[in-house]
């Protein structure tokens, strides 16, 4: 079939749901035939939440009794992935639809009672003498498969409290989520988008996909900064209810953390998956250490643009002209393409991604914005996009499909225990995926303006994803701080807290733009993933010193290389991250590993003034 103009079907218009194509639609029957078939899911995991109760007293009769302990525990997991997707991603199509939403809120009060139902399990297991465990692993081979599931749980024995405290903490989970709930409705349930009116003449409605549109594509300043001041309005008209949903979050941490007996909310974040604390600390240490080829970067592009002022909305604008659209139907393959050095069958699992409708393509009225990839056991991952035809987008889409391809591996090599991956190596094969896709279009590029748009896009990479991501987990830990030494939380000490923090990053390289400093109160990971975005950093860095191998001449080195990572893919949750990481070839232990970042940084900007110089000699057309 043709492809179909979806990127903005009217100025300043959104298109409802039913107006997209059903094949630029995901197709959830995978998870559930229809809602029949998820309340069957439903009442299967309620009762299996029940019988679960019956365990109770039963695991320190024999290793038979502990297996299928664990084997319930398997079986309401799977069932929980189907119940808690089916409900959640047709929610996140329209948000607005309070009849799903019922549904999903519906799931969360099941989990919490899962949670509550389950809450013995671990003081129990922990009564048992490790020895005897052991004994127990050895005679019984099916029960070996939860080796290390056992020894993380001893791993994390002086923070699980008894069953009493157990289960007064499960009491709590229905309140865990309910800042991100909030931040969630008042961001995009109910958020009244503003409208601006452009220097053409055009009436924009900015949607968060329309907001980057603008800033990304138009090469008008005003126009960029009346988007970028008319959108961060929202949030400043809203600040205090932002610094009070904050503050909710932060005292959450802070009570879990306490309740457990860690020092720090950090502690209590990393200790689960043997991460040593100074993994994040010496990170921004580094990076702070290390800022002067973004800076050098962003004097550049105020050179470039020749703009007598230079704010954060004017750090998307491509230094060239360049009016290239990427309609989604060309860009399947070139995805497909760009894995290649994963070889044929990689390449076969994400052209089915294309095929059987894993991916919900376009914006609509309702949805909502970003993008993810949602790891449904027992059907496939599932990619949420608000696609909108720029490069930006293009990459967005090959990040999303490394995410995806790591919970294919996982979920079809690991037993359901390990099928989960931790955060901490979720981001490394979305950011290989990235890299091997400008690999890509590096090498099909025949123009000075498509080399010099690429290789920005390679800076604004380690730019967003390492130095931008370092910043908001400098602020984030800054902000648990300030509870843990009892200090208040307002909007006011969040705004001159992330003021601070842009001027210590980017110096005299940035203007200052007041309305900046209310940034932190739009990033919804804040309100949901505490300790996630310094990740992206580290993950960034993993798979440079993956791609340096996967670049090599020697063909045996690359091969060594494409095992170990798909070994990495595959080995899911079955070991603590650093060990994953380690055995792929990655130490993040090391600080070269993170200075090595800021190294590639500066050479790409030293090829991108070659290029814009007229010195193209300087820079060639291969693999960044």
């Amino acid at each position: 079939m043709p492809p179909v103009d979806l990127f903005r079907p009217e100025p300043g218009t959104l298109r409802s749901r039913e107006e997209i194509p059903d094949r630029y639609k995901w197709d959830l029957a995978g998870i559930c035939r229809d809602w029949d078939d998820w309340t069957g899911s439903y009442g299967r995991l309620d009762a299996a939440i029940e019988a679960f109760g019956a365990l109770r007293g039963t695991l320190a009769q024999g290793p038979e009794q502990l297996l299928a302990a664990f084997r319930a525990m398997d079986e309401m997991g799977a069932l929980s992935y189907r119940v808690w997707y089916f409900a959640a991603l047709q929610y996140d199509e329209d948000q607005r639809n309070n009849d799903v939403n019922a549904r999903r809120q519906q799931v969360q009060i099941l989990f919490a009672r899962q949670q509550q139902a389950s809450a013995w399990f671990n003081p129990e297991l922990l009564a048992i003498p490790i020895e005897t465990i052991r004994g127990w692993l050895a005679q019984q081979s099916d029960l070996s498969v939860y080796r290390f599931a056992i020894d993380s749980l001893f791993h994390e024995q002086e923070h699980v409290l008894d069953e009493e405290g157990e289960r007064l903490l499960s009491y709590a989970g229905r309140f865990n989520s309910v800042p991100h709930d909030s931040y969630a409705a008042l961001t995009t349930a109910d958020v009244k988008f503003p409208s601006i009116t452009m220097s053409t003449g055009e009436r924009v409605t900015l949607s968060y996909g329309q907001y980057r549109a603008v800033l990304e594509t138009n090469r008008h300043q005003p126009d960029r900064a009346a988007a970028y001041r008319a959108f961060h309005r929202t949030y400043a008209d809203n600040q205090n209810t932002y610094a009070a949903l904050y503050s909710g979050v932060l005292q959450r941490d802070w009570f879990h953390a306490r309740a457990r007996h860690y020092r720090t909310t950090l502690d209590a974040a990393l200790h689960g998956n043997n991460i040593p604390p100074a993994v994040l600390e010496n990170l921004i240490a580094v990076a702070r250490e290390a800022v002067e080829p973004l800076r050098r970067y962003h004097r550049l592009r105020r050179r470039v643009l020749g703009v007598d002022t230079y704010r954060l909305f004017d750090v998307f604008v491509p230094l060239v002209d360049y009016g290239v659209r990427y309609p989604y139907d060309e860009v399947g393959e070139w995805i497909v393409e760009a894995v290649a050095p994963l070889g044929r069958d990689y390449q076969r699992q994400v052209r089915r991604a294309f095929e059987e409708r894993w991916i919900d393509v376009f914006e609509n009225a309702g949805k909502r914005h970003g993008a993810y990839s949602a790891p449904v056991y027992g059907a496939h991952p599932y990619m949420l996009l608000n696609y909108n035809e720029t490069l930006d987008a293009v990459f967005t889409l090959a990040h999303e499909m490394g995410h995806s391809m790591h919970t294919l591996l996982s979920h079809q090599t690991q037993p359901f225990v390990y099928a989960g991956y931790t955060i901490f190596v979720a981001e490394v094969p979305s950011t290989l995926n990235e890299a091997l896709f400008l690999d890509f279009m590096l090498a099909r590029a025949r123009s000075r303006e498509e080399r010099v748009v690429l290789l920005q896009h390679a800076i604004d990479s380690i730019a967003s994803t390492f130095y931008t991501q370092v910043l908001f987990a400098d602020f984030e830990l800054r902000a648990h701080r300030l509870v843990e030494q009892d200090q208040p939380v307002t909007a006011d000490t969040l705004n001159g807290m992330f003021a601070s923090l842009l001027r210590e990053y980017y110096g005299d390289a940035l203007d200052e733009e007041e309305i900046s400093a209310v940034t932190w109160a739009r990033i919804p990971h804040f309100f949901s993933t505490p300790y996630y975005v310094y990740q992206y950093a580290t993950c960034f860095a993993s798979a440079a010193r993956l791609m340096e191998d996967l670049r090599a001449p020697a063909p045996a080195r690359r091969d060594d290389a494409v095992g170990r990572y798909l070994d990495l893919l595959r080995a899911g949750g079955s070991d603590y991250p650093m060990a994953l990481l380690a055995r792929a070839g990655i130490d993040l232990s090391q600080p070269d590993t993170v200075r090595a970042v800021s190294a590639e940084l500066d050479g790409l900007v030293a090829r991108l003034e070659a290029e814009l110089d007229g010195r193209p000699g300087e820079l060639g057309v291969g693999p960044v």
